[in-house]
């Protein structure tokens, strides 16, 4: 018979692997905002590979994809005082290798037309985040309004 602490282990090293990427690994790199006294405020990671939803940027030139929304929030941390730099993992804490990302590229060159306030306060449809059961529950629920009311059995 298994103990239950060993169903427990498995369960845990299992789900896991499900949020690894949203832990910042060595490697990594970050815009990062830190207050006047040098404390973290927030942070948004920089991707080195395209995907779904980015855009390609470059830094102090090295190039980057990155989400509409960090984009946005880089200048509204600047203006609210904060300091934002890109910063590496190095896997013993975070080393700056970029100042003022803010003035290096802006929405509208990544072709933004809105005001970085209404970008932010707008939903972030590339970074919502979605379980393994959201994903396989959507692939079962229906994309017309009347089939929605119905059952499995009178589909």
């Amino acid at each position: 018979m298994i103990k239950p602490a060993t169903i427990l282990a498995a369960f845990l090293c299992a789900g896991s692997t499900a949020f690894a990427g949203a832990i910042p690994q060595p490697g990594d790199f970050y815009l990062i905002s830190r207050d006047r006294s040098g404390h973290f405020v927030g942070s948004h990671k920089l991707f080195t590979e395209n995907a779904r939803g980015l855009k390609k940027v470059s830094y102090c030139q090295r190039s980057y994809f990155v989400r509409s929304h960090s984009v946005a929030w880089t200048q509204v941390e600047t203006e609210r005082g904060n300091k934002v730099q890109v910063e590496f993992n190095f896997g013993r804490g975070w080393r700056p290798i970029c100042g003022n990302p803010e003035r290096q590229v802006s929405l509208e060159d990544i072709g933004v037309t809105m005001s970085a306030h209404d970008l932010l306060a707008a939903p972030d449809e590339t970074s919502a985040p979605q379980s393994r059961l959201s994903a396989i529950g959507a692939m079962f629920q229906s994309n017309s309004a009347e089939e929605g009311h119905s059952t499995y059995h009178t589909r």
